[in-house]
């Protein structure tokens, strides 16, 4: 019987490669970073099982295939390992989650106060992955801060703009379905 490619057994210690093949613990704070963008991938394939608006369609389908190469460009120690071309975040991919937060906001309900992640379901998951997003943005700062080393500002910038994204989505997806946000109520005992 042939062996099969789904296990490898080299991380059987704790350890694996990263593009490069620098071998790390499953610790590491790369793998922490690119495992919570992988994380966020998955939560955004299950926040489109919950969304019919064509242009978020497209653009979340977008943002996984990008997660995927944010995750590869985190992989890579750039002070052993060039970094690969399809590894890289271009401009556009920015300005196209810019542009999409600017139709979605100039549609929206002016913000008058901090909102609580609720409504309904798709509204919910949009408000989880924005906290996923979060959580990635500080595992990649904190790539910069136990290597020393610096994280292209456009990486830094297309998450840091996703979760943007992700918050107006969330707002969308509410008022799209007539639910109310719920208004953090700061009188609360």
């Amino acid at each position: 019987m042939a062996k099969s490619w789904i296990y490898t057994r080299t991380g059987d210690k704790g350890t694996t490669s990263l593009v490069g093949g620098v071998r790390v613990s499953k610790t590491h704070t790369r793998l922490e970073a690119y495992g919570t963008i992988d994380e966020l991938s998955s939560h955004i394939g299950l926040l489109l099982t919950y969304i019919e608006i064509e242009e978020d369609v497209e653009l979340l389908t977008y943002v996984q295939h990008k997660l995927f190469t944010v995750g590869a460009y985190l992989a890579t120690d750039t002070t052993q390992t060039e970094v690969n071309i399809a590894s890289e975040v271009s401009e556009a991919s920015i300005e196209r989650i810019e542009q999409r937060i600017d139709e979605v906001d100039a549609a929206l309900p002016r913000l008058t106060a901090f909102i609580l992640p609720g409504g309904n379901r798709a509204s919910t998951v949009a408000h989880v992955c924005r906290t996923i997003c979060r959580r990635a943005e500080r595992r990649i700062l904190a790539i910069e801060e136990t290597e020393q080393v610096e994280i292209d500002e456009k990486v830094k910038r297309f998450v840091n703009r996703l979760s943007d994204y992700l918050f107006v989505l969330a707002r969308e997806l509410n008022n799209l379905d007539g639910n109310s946000e719920i208004y953090w109520d700061k009188t609360y005992e």
